[in-house]
């Protein structure tokens, strides 16, 4: 088996490839190869008897690279390549040269290898193609209304995405990941990243900025969490889903006063003392546009699983990049 990660360098795909390399399969099938790309070259470490690692710098915007990235004939493809809301936002042009015009290339890439080529397409959706006005929980039947320039690209992605799939050209399937927290590391430019910031940066022992009221209401998922919604993913039987092939993830829909309370309660006042509150209004704006609360039950009822609560996501984190914090 051929995997092709498509934004391996970030940090859920880097996570990804390195599950796929430590267990050496996926879907019970063996991994020959995993051909990681990026816009900067995917730093994987291989393992003595798994899967050969082909890392490679190449920008989804440009339609030629694309192409090389299919030429191979991958079995799964991850396509997790995006810029993200608050530089997509700021940055039109690149934001839609990214995140509409890759996800085309690659889906005209794989359509025009022929011969019966249909490789299983994971597509990495997000919250943000929904637009308030929200009903107080959304469920499987909500519309999408983006409000964002990201929102609208990750929209018109999904609709790609069906089209191809009812065409026969790829057995896609669209999974809309929640914020993503707590994301190691330093800060990005998505306008969500305080999310992370909160967490992180006191738990580090540096001070945090929080810009938006504490009574703001988020989805949230951990890191382990979106990886295991990709491998899930990959190896499911995709025709329980029909024509409708993009699912929202389940999650935590939690606020930031119960997200800064989980943390007072594993890590103690001290650490809670570093968030430092600076009301930011172009974050407040983009926020208030964002979805609050869903019902993922078509995601669950084909098996798949988010956290259980913010806590475990906290400890999560501590566990996995060795924060020096001492938890409660």
């Amino acid at each position: 088996m051929r995997i092709l990660i498509i934004g391996a360098a970030g940090m859920v795909g880097r996570r990804l490839a390195e599950k796929l390399i430590a267990e050496g399969t996926l879907g019970g099938k063996t991994i020959d190869t995993i051909h990681a790309v990026d816009v900067v070259e995917p730093q994987l470490a291989a393992r003595t008897g798994g899967p050969r690692i082909e890392a490679a710098a190449g920008n989804v915007a440009d339609e030629a690279t694309v192409k090389t990235f299919v030429a191979g004939r991958p079995d799964v493809i991850f396509h997790l390549a995006a810029i993200v809301s608050g530089e997509a936002e700021v940055e039109f042009d690149k934001g839609y040269a990214i995140n509409m015009d890759g996800t085309r290339y690659l889906l005209e890439a794989v359509r025009h290898q022929g011969d019966d080529y249909v490789p299983r397409l994971v597509f990495t959706s997000s919250i943000a193609v929904f637009g308030a006005p929200f009903p107080e929980k959304i469920d499987d039947t909500f519309f999408t209304a983006p409000l964002t320039s990201y929102g609208a690209q990750k929209a018109i992605g999904e609709l790609l995405l069906s089209d191809y799939t009812r065409k026969g050209f790829v057995d896609g399937i669209g999974i809309r990941l929640p914020t993503i927290v707590v994301r190691p590391g330093k800060p990005n430019k998505a306008a969500s990243g305080f999310f992370s910031g909160i967490i992180r940066e006191p738990l580090a022992g540096i001070e945090a900025i929080l810009p938006v009221e504490d009574g703001v209401r988020h989805w949230v998922a951990s890191p382990a969490a979106a990886v295991g919604f990709l491998v899930h993913a990959a190896t499911m039987d995709t025709s329980v889903l029909g024509d409708r092939r993009t699912l929202t993830m389940p999650g935590l829909s939690v606020t930031v006063a119960e997200m800064i309370e989980a943390l007072r309660k594993v890590a103690g006042d001290d650490v809670v003392k570093l968030i430092r509150r600076e009301r930011d209004p172009q974050i407040v704006k983009i926020v208030e546009g964002w979805p609050r609360d869903f019902v993922a039950a078509r995601a669950e009822e084909v098996g798949f699983t988010a956290d259980a609560d913010f806590e475990s996501i906290i400890r999560a984190h501590i566990a996995s990049e060795d924060v020096s914090k001492t938890a409660n």
